[in-house]
Protein backbone atom coordinates (compact mmCIF):
# COMPACT_ATOMS: atom_id res chain seq x y z
CA UNK A 1 0.00 0.00 0.00
CA UNK A 2 1.54 3.23 -1.15
CA UNK A 3 1.73 6.33 1.30
CA UNK A 4 -0.16 8.11 -0.22
CA UNK A 5 -3.17 6.32 -0.08
CA UNK A 6 -2.37 5.72 3.56
CA UNK A 7 -2.71 9.29 4.32
CA UNK A 8 -5.92 9.25 1.86
CA UNK A 9 -7.62 6.42 4.64
CA UNK A 10 -6.30 7.94 7.99
CA UNK A 11 -7.49 11.60 6.21
CA UNK A 12 -11.27 9.43 5.61
CA UNK A 13 -11.29 8.15 9.32
CA UNK A 14 -10.37 11.17 10.10
CA UNK A 15 -12.94 12.50 8.81
CA UNK A 16 -15.76 10.12 9.56
CA UNK A 17 -14.64 10.44 13.77
CA UNK A 18 -15.01 14.24 13.30
CA UNK A 19 -18.80 13.75 11.50
CA UNK A 20 -19.31 11.15 14.68
CA UNK A 21 -18.02 13.44 17.06
CA UNK A 22 -20.48 16.22 16.17
CA UNK A 23 -23.81 13.70 16.09
CA UNK A 24 -22.89 13.11 19.46
CA UNK A 25 -22.67 16.86 20.35
CA UNK A 26 -25.65 17.14 18.78
CA UNK A 27 -27.86 14.71 20.33
CA UNK A 28 -26.77 15.51 23.42
CA UNK A 29 -27.79 19.43 22.98
CA UNK A 30 -31.08 18.22 22.12
CA UNK A 31 -31.26 16.08 25.25
CA UNK A 32 -30.23 19.37 27.47
CA UNK A 33 -32.70 21.36 25.59
CA UNK A 34 -35.78 18.42 25.97
CA UNK A 35 -34.88 18.63 29.69
CA UNK A 36 -34.78 22.20 30.35
CA UNK A 37 -38.24 22.85 28.08
CA UNK A 38 -39.82 19.66 30.39
CA UNK A 39 -38.58 21.49 33.42
CA UNK A 40 -40.35 25.31 32.62
CA UNK A 41 -43.63 23.39 31.10
CA UNK A 42 -43.59 21.12 34.84
CA UNK A 43 -42.88 24.12 37.01
CA UNK A 44 -45.98 25.80 35.13
CA UNK A 45 -48.06 22.81 35.52
CA UNK A 46 -46.39 22.50 39.11
CA UNK A 47 -47.65 26.04 39.73
CA UNK A 48 -50.64 26.16 38.07
CA UNK A 49 -52.06 23.28 40.35
CA UNK A 50 -50.46 24.22 43.59
CA UNK A 51 -53.28 24.18 46.45
CA UNK A 52 -55.12 27.13 47.96
CA UNK A 53 -53.94 27.51 51.18
CA UNK A 54 -56.07 28.14 54.40
CA UNK A 55 -54.91 31.58 54.48
CA UNK A 56 -56.56 32.84 51.13
CA UNK A 57 -59.52 34.76 51.34
CA UNK A 58 -61.80 32.40 49.05
CA UNK A 59 -65.08 32.63 50.41
CA UNK A 60 -67.60 30.34 51.89
CA UNK A 61 -66.57 26.55 50.39
CA UNK A 62 -66.24 22.77 50.41
CA UNK A 63 -62.82 21.77 51.43
CA UNK A 64 -61.93 18.42 49.96
CA UNK A 65 -58.86 16.10 51.21
CA UNK A 66 -58.19 13.55 48.51
CA UNK A 67 -57.25 9.68 49.70
CA UNK A 68 -55.91 8.45 46.39
CA UNK A 69 -54.06 4.90 45.75
CA UNK A 70 -52.30 2.59 48.26
CA UNK A 71 -52.42 3.77 51.86
CA UNK A 72 -48.93 3.58 52.94
CA UNK A 73 -46.40 4.97 54.79
CA UNK A 74 -44.31 6.22 51.40
CA UNK A 75 -47.31 7.16 49.20
CA UNK A 76 -49.50 10.32 48.66
CA UNK A 77 -52.08 8.57 50.80
CA UNK A 78 -49.74 8.21 53.61
CA UNK A 79 -51.01 9.11 57.04
CA UNK A 80 -49.05 12.44 57.26
CA UNK A 81 -49.66 13.63 53.70
CA UNK A 82 -53.98 13.18 54.64
CA UNK A 83 -53.86 14.52 58.31
CA UNK A 84 -51.96 17.37 57.13
CA UNK A 85 -54.47 18.20 54.59
CA UNK A 86 -57.22 17.52 57.26
CA UNK A 87 -55.63 19.99 59.51
CA UNK A 88 -55.46 23.08 56.73
CA UNK A 89 -58.75 22.13 56.12
CA UNK A 90 -60.43 22.50 59.35
CA UNK A 91 -58.34 25.47 59.82
CA UNK A 92 -60.02 27.09 57.17
CA UNK A 93 -61.69 30.00 58.52
CA UNK A 94 -64.39 29.28 55.79
CA UNK A 95 -64.90 26.08 54.96
CA UNK A 96 -68.52 25.24 55.82
CA UNK A 97 -67.54 21.33 55.39
CA UNK A 98 -65.23 18.83 54.33
CA UNK A 99 -65.54 16.27 51.96
CA UNK A 100 -62.91 13.35 51.91
CA UNK A 101 -62.68 11.98 48.38
CA UNK A 102 -61.49 8.64 48.74
CA UNK A 103 -60.37 5.74 46.17
CA UNK A 104 -58.49 3.03 47.28
CA UNK A 105 -57.44 -0.51 47.71
CA UNK A 106 -56.26 -0.16 51.07
CA UNK A 107 -53.13 -0.49 52.39
CA UNK A 108 -51.56 -0.63 55.81
CA UNK A 109 -53.47 -1.35 58.61
CA UNK A 110 -51.24 1.28 60.53
CA UNK A 111 -51.59 4.11 58.18
CA UNK A 112 -55.50 3.59 58.13
CA UNK A 113 -55.44 3.87 61.78
CA UNK A 114 -54.03 6.44 62.07
CA UNK A 115 -55.95 8.58 59.92
CA UNK A 116 -58.87 7.27 61.20
CA UNK A 117 -57.90 8.32 64.59
CA UNK A 118 -56.65 11.60 63.79
CA UNK A 119 -60.03 12.22 61.71
CA UNK A 120 -61.80 11.50 65.37
CA UNK A 121 -59.97 13.64 67.09
CA UNK A 122 -60.30 16.72 64.85
CA UNK A 123 -63.64 15.98 64.53
CA UNK A 124 -63.72 16.27 68.14
CA UNK A 125 -62.10 19.28 68.27
CA UNK A 126 -64.10 21.09 65.57
CA UNK A 127 -68.06 19.98 66.30
CA UNK A 128 -69.34 22.60 63.64
CA UNK A 129 -67.10 21.23 60.72
CA UNK A 130 -69.11 18.19 59.53
CA UNK A 131 -66.91 15.98 57.31
CA UNK A 132 -68.28 13.32 54.71
CA UNK A 133 -66.45 10.28 52.87
CA UNK A 134 -67.20 10.41 49.41
CA UNK A 135 -66.18 6.84 47.73
CA UNK A 136 -65.41 7.38 44.37
CA UNK A 137 -63.96 4.05 41.80
CA UNK A 138 -62.82 2.08 45.26
CA UNK A 139 -62.95 2.14 48.95
CA UNK A 140 -61.83 -0.68 50.45
CA UNK A 141 -60.04 -2.63 53.15
CA UNK A 142 -57.92 0.57 54.65
CA UNK A 143 -59.91 2.98 52.61
CA UNK A 144 -62.81 2.04 53.89
CA UNK A 145 -61.38 1.90 57.80
CA UNK A 146 -60.65 5.68 56.96
CA UNK A 147 -63.99 6.36 55.97
CA UNK A 148 -65.76 5.09 58.86
CA UNK A 149 -64.01 7.87 60.45
CA UNK A 150 -66.43 10.69 58.98
CA UNK A 151 -69.87 11.41 59.77
CA UNK A 152 -71.61 9.88 56.91
CA UNK A 153 -70.25 8.02 53.93
CA UNK A 154 -71.72 8.72 50.20
CA UNK A 155 -71.34 6.50 47.20
CA UNK A 156 -71.69 5.82 43.53
CA UNK A 157 -74.12 2.70 42.55
CA UNK A 158 -70.60 1.32 40.76
CA UNK A 159 -68.43 1.76 43.46
CA UNK A 160 -66.90 -0.87 45.61
CA UNK A 161 -66.81 -1.30 49.00
CA UNK A 162 -65.82 -2.76 51.92
CA UNK A 163 -63.43 -5.76 52.19
CA UNK A 164 -63.33 -5.97 56.13
CA UNK A 165 -60.89 -7.52 56.73
CA UNK A 166 -56.70 -8.72 56.86
CA UNK A 167 -54.28 -9.84 54.56
CA UNK A 168 -50.87 -11.21 55.32
CA UNK A 169 -49.06 -13.63 52.15
CA UNK A 170 -46.35 -15.48 51.34
CA UNK A 171 -45.00 -18.37 49.47
CA UNK A 172 -43.78 -21.63 50.45
CA UNK A 173 -40.74 -22.88 48.56
CA UNK A 174 -39.71 -25.49 50.96
CA UNK A 175 -40.25 -28.77 48.09
CA UNK A 176 -39.09 -26.51 45.05
CA UNK A 177 -35.36 -26.05 46.90
CA UNK A 178 -35.78 -30.36 47.84
CA UNK A 179 -36.39 -30.84 44.10
CA UNK A 180 -33.44 -28.89 42.94
CA UNK A 181 -31.18 -30.20 45.21
CA UNK A 182 -30.57 -26.98 47.01
CA UNK A 183 -29.27 -26.80 50.29
CA UNK A 184 -30.90 -23.87 52.79
CA UNK A 185 -28.52 -22.44 55.24
CA UNK A 186 -29.82 -20.52 57.72
CA UNK A 187 -28.78 -19.29 60.91
CA UNK A 188 -30.75 -17.25 63.72
CA UNK A 189 -31.14 -15.71 66.92
CA UNK A 190 -34.10 -16.30 68.68
CA UNK A 191 -36.11 -20.07 68.30
CA UNK A 192 -38.72 -18.40 65.82
CA UNK A 193 -36.63 -15.57 64.03
CA UNK A 194 -36.69 -17.48 60.69
CA UNK A 195 -40.83 -18.11 60.93
CA UNK A 196 -42.08 -15.99 58.33
CA UNK A 197 -39.03 -17.49 55.85
CA UNK A 198 -40.75 -19.03 52.14
CA UNK A 199 -37.97 -21.38 52.43
CA UNK A 200 -38.52 -23.26 55.55
CA UNK A 201 -41.50 -25.49 56.37
CA UNK A 202 -44.55 -23.87 58.19
CA UNK A 203 -44.77 -24.84 61.98
CA UNK A 204 -48.39 -25.31 63.51
CA UNK A 205 -47.62 -22.89 66.84
CA UNK A 206 -46.53 -20.14 64.25
CA UNK A 207 -49.40 -20.47 62.04
CA UNK A 208 -51.63 -19.92 64.87
CA UNK A 209 -49.32 -17.08 66.15
CA UNK A 210 -49.62 -15.29 62.82
CA UNK A 211 -53.56 -15.82 62.70
CA UNK A 212 -53.54 -14.28 66.38
CA UNK A 213 -51.93 -11.45 65.10
CA UNK A 214 -54.52 -10.69 62.03
CA UNK A 215 -57.56 -11.57 64.26
CA UNK A 216 -56.29 -8.91 66.48
CA UNK A 217 -55.36 -6.38 63.81
CA UNK A 218 -59.05 -7.56 62.54
CA UNK A 219 -60.86 -6.57 65.61
CA UNK A 220 -59.41 -3.70 65.54
CA UNK A 221 -60.92 -2.72 62.32
CA UNK A 222 -64.31 -4.26 63.12
CA UNK A 223 -64.34 -2.19 66.70
CA UNK A 224 -63.42 1.46 64.17
CA UNK A 225 -66.38 0.36 61.43
CA UNK A 226 -69.05 0.05 64.68
CA UNK A 227 -67.99 2.88 66.21
CA UNK A 228 -68.38 4.73 63.28
CA UNK A 229 -71.63 2.63 61.50
CA UNK A 230 -72.54 0.74 64.25
CA UNK A 231 -75.96 2.01 64.52
CA UNK A 232 -76.15 2.15 60.60
CA UNK A 233 -75.58 -1.54 60.78
CA UNK A 234 -77.95 -2.53 63.42
CA UNK A 235 -80.84 -1.14 61.60
CA UNK A 236 -80.06 -2.72 58.72
CA UNK A 237 -80.03 -5.99 60.80
CA UNK A 238 -77.59 -7.85 58.69
CA UNK A 239 -75.09 -11.01 58.99
CA UNK A 240 -72.06 -9.32 60.70
CA UNK A 241 -69.97 -12.45 60.52
CA UNK A 242 -70.58 -12.01 56.24
CA UNK A 243 -70.00 -8.22 56.66
CA UNK A 244 -67.02 -8.48 58.64
CA UNK A 245 -65.60 -11.43 56.14
CA UNK A 246 -63.43 -9.35 53.97
CA UNK A 247 -66.17 -9.29 50.96
CA UNK A 248 -66.60 -6.27 48.58
CA UNK A 249 -69.77 -5.18 48.11
CA UNK A 250 -71.53 -2.92 44.76
CA UNK A 251 -72.50 0.76 46.57
CA UNK A 252 -75.92 -0.09 45.86
CA UNK A 253 -75.56 -3.30 48.15
CA UNK A 254 -73.68 -0.94 50.39
CA UNK A 255 -76.21 1.29 51.21
CA UNK A 256 -78.79 -2.06 52.51
CA UNK A 257 -75.79 -3.50 54.51
CA UNK A 258 -75.50 -0.12 56.20
CA UNK A 259 -71.95 0.40 55.09
CA UNK A 260 -73.03 3.88 52.91
CA UNK A 261 -75.89 6.29 54.02
CA UNK A 262 -76.45 7.62 50.33
CA UNK A 263 -75.65 8.01 46.71
CA UNK A 264 -73.58 10.90 46.21
CA UNK A 265 -70.42 12.61 44.49
CA UNK A 266 -67.79 15.26 45.31
CA UNK A 267 -69.76 17.60 43.47
CA UNK A 268 -73.43 16.86 44.92
CA UNK A 269 -71.95 17.03 48.56
CA UNK A 270 -71.12 20.18 48.22
CA UNK A 271 -73.80 21.52 46.41
CA UNK A 272 -76.77 19.96 48.32
CA UNK A 273 -75.61 18.60 51.28
CA UNK A 274 -72.82 20.80 53.01
CA UNK A 275 -74.54 23.89 50.68
CA UNK A 276 -71.05 25.33 49.69
CA UNK A 277 -70.57 24.26 46.08
CA UNK A 278 -67.28 26.10 45.72
CA UNK A 279 -64.07 23.57 46.47
CA UNK A 280 -61.14 24.10 47.36
CA UNK A 281 -58.25 20.84 47.38
CA UNK A 282 -56.68 21.03 50.32
CA UNK A 283 -54.87 18.03 49.79
CA UNK A 284 -51.30 17.96 50.64
CA UNK A 285 -49.32 16.51 47.69
CA UNK A 286 -45.20 17.25 48.53
CA UNK A 287 -43.76 20.94 47.91
CA UNK A 288 -42.73 21.99 44.31
CA UNK A 289 -39.31 21.85 44.71
CA UNK A 290 -39.23 18.07 45.47
CA UNK A 291 -42.07 17.54 42.88
CA UNK A 292 -39.69 19.05 40.13
CA UNK A 293 -36.78 17.34 41.21
CA UNK A 294 -38.08 13.75 41.23
CA UNK A 295 -39.22 14.63 37.18
CA UNK A 296 -36.21 16.23 36.58
CA UNK A 297 -34.21 12.64 37.68
CA UNK A 298 -36.55 10.88 35.90
CA UNK A 299 -36.22 13.06 32.53
CA UNK A 300 -32.59 13.41 32.91
CA UNK A 301 -31.88 9.13 33.55
CA UNK A 302 -33.90 8.52 30.91
CA UNK A 303 -31.71 11.29 28.81
CA UNK A 304 -29.14 9.31 29.18
CA UNK A 305 -30.45 5.66 29.15
CA UNK A 306 -31.53 6.79 25.03
CA UNK A 307 -28.09 8.55 24.95
CA UNK A 308 -25.91 5.67 25.94
CA UNK A 309 -27.94 3.19 23.47
CA UNK A 310 -27.92 5.09 20.69
CA UNK A 311 -24.16 5.82 20.87
CA UNK A 312 -23.97 1.70 21.34
CA UNK A 313 -25.72 1.14 17.80
CA UNK A 314 -23.42 3.86 16.70
CA UNK A 315 -21.76 2.03 13.27
CA UNK A 316 -18.05 2.57 13.81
Amino acid sequence: MSEESTEREALVELLKENLREQRRARRWRLILRSVVLALVVLGVIAVARMDLSPQQDVGPHTAEVAVTGPIMADSPASADRVLQGLERAFEAEEAEGIVLRINSPGGSAVQARQIYQGLRRMRADHEDTPVYAVIEDVGASGAYYVAAGAERIFVNESSIVGSIGVIMGGFGLQEALDRLGIERRLYTAGEHKDFLDPFSPAEEGEVEHVQAMLDEIHGQFIAAVREGRGERIDEAGVDEDRLFSGLVWTGSRSLELGLADKIGSPRSVAREVIGAEERVDYTVRGDLVSQLADRFGTALGRGLFETLQMQAYQPR
